[in-house]
């Protein structure tokens, strides 16, 4: 253990698939863990979603940077028993198998606490471990849909749009994460096994609390909340502007010369301005729209309120804010012969390309290596009996 790695010394063995458990398994290896991703004969199937690029998608690479990666065939019984080897050294199981799946294959909570009595069981599912759909498929979408975040998503057309960023997915993996790591805090002092039901609809409902919260109590919809606000196109591009206080509004009639607008009771205060939202946006995008984003930028900032362009990734990751903070590592990877621009999770050292940290297996790379530890592990174990 040290500062930099915490959980130095700490085994993990990772069954999980896609992207939700394998980013939480992908954490803690980044603060020190030994985190040893265990793949069927045919792979982790997020190593053909997407554009491949060797043996690797940006799934499969985000989601196993520093682990080590094996093959295993559960559906015969010498890959379980080498799996059961496995996990009598671990500290930490993680399955993303449907409910009932993990335990068909030999490997559910009771079986694997009885070969690891102190182990953090970490089950990922869609729905849950139990209830009508809890043995339906789900990603990402599906629930986005399924908890209310594709109605809430609506464009100016009405029509409910997904997000394609994979938010479920990744709450997913950090709620995982901050619990496996209270978990294993809590084993300091009780060394008990502990069962962590993770499950992406529940990460969605986290993910939108606020919103959810504020829409059931209101007994439908939510108007806007503040006005004028939200993206508007400018002369060359789009920008996201944030009005909230009525300061903030009459120095925003004041960069648009529009004082009727400031003198209008109806937008005196942000009820009057959220009850005729439509109206008065449609009144600032016809000024904004007559000039350029960096003009507003410009003189938005200078007046003290919230605003900022519309990018894309390629604009955000070259960035000179994101360059100063350092956020991005531009990885290397075998197999492929261009750079992966890699955020760095907040909290670990920085990813630095070419090291074990930053480097995801290929399919069974560290197979070999793994095996071969195992049998010295029990070779010596014997010699001292």
């Amino acid at each position: 253990m040290s500062h930099d790695k915490p959980y130095a010394g700490l085994r993990v063995v990772d069954l999980s698939q896609g992207i939700a458990g394998p980013y939480c398994a992908m954490l803690l290896a980044q603060h020190g863990a030994d985190v040893i991703k265990v793949e069927p004969p045919e792979g982790d199937w997020a190593r053909v979603l997407g554009p491949r690029y060797g043996s690797h998608t940006a799934f499969s690479v985000v989601g196993n940077l520093g682990k080590r990666g094996i093959v295993l065939d559960l559906k015969q019984e010498a890959g379980r028993e080498k799996l059961r080897q496995l996990v009598r050294t671990a500290d930490v199981f993680m399955e993303g198998f449907r409910p009932g799946v993990a335990a068909r294959l030999g490997f559910g909570f009771e079986t694997v606490k009885a070969l690891a009595p102190g182990i953090v069981y970490v089950s990922v599912s869609g729905f849950g471990q139990a209830g009508p759909l809890s043995a339906k498929p789900a990603m990402d979408p599906v629930l986005q849909a399924f908890t209310g975040f594709t109605l809430e998503n609506r464009g100016h057309d009405g029509i409910p749009h997904r997000a394609n960023p994979i938010i479920v997915d990744m709450s997913t993996a950090l709620y995982t994460h901050q619990a496996v790591a209270a978990a294993i805090y809590a084993q300091r002092d009780d060394r008990r096994a502990r069962f962590i039901d993770s499950s992406l609809m529940a990460a969605a409902a986290n993910l939108q609390s606020v919103r959810m919260c504020a829409t059931v109590m209101e007994g439908g919809p939510l108007g806007m909340p503040t006005s004028p606000s939200g993206v508007f196109r400018t002369a060359d591009g789009w920008l996201h502007l944030v009005v909230l206080k009525d300061s903030d509004f009459q120095a925003l009639c004041g960069l648009i010369d529009r004082a009727d607008l400031a003198a209008d009771p109806r937008f005196a205060g942000p009820a009057g301005r959220s009850e005729h939202a439509e109206e008065l946006n449609a009144a600032v995008a016809a000024h904004i729209a007559a000039q350029p984003t960096a003009h507003w930028q410009e003189c938005l900032t200078e007046a003290g309120l919230q605003n900022e362009a519309v990018q894309d990734y390629a604009q955000f990751v070259a960035h000179p804010q994101t360059e100063a903070t350092g956020l991005i590592s531009w990885l290397e990877q075998p197999g492929g012969d261009r750079r992966w621009p890699v955020p760095n999770p907040a909290g670990a050292p920085p990813l630095v390309s070419g090291s074990p940290a930053a480097t995801a297996p290929a399919l069974g790379q560290h197979t070999d290596e793994v095996l071969l530890e195992l049998e010295e592990s029990e070779a010596a174990a014997a010699a001292e009996e």
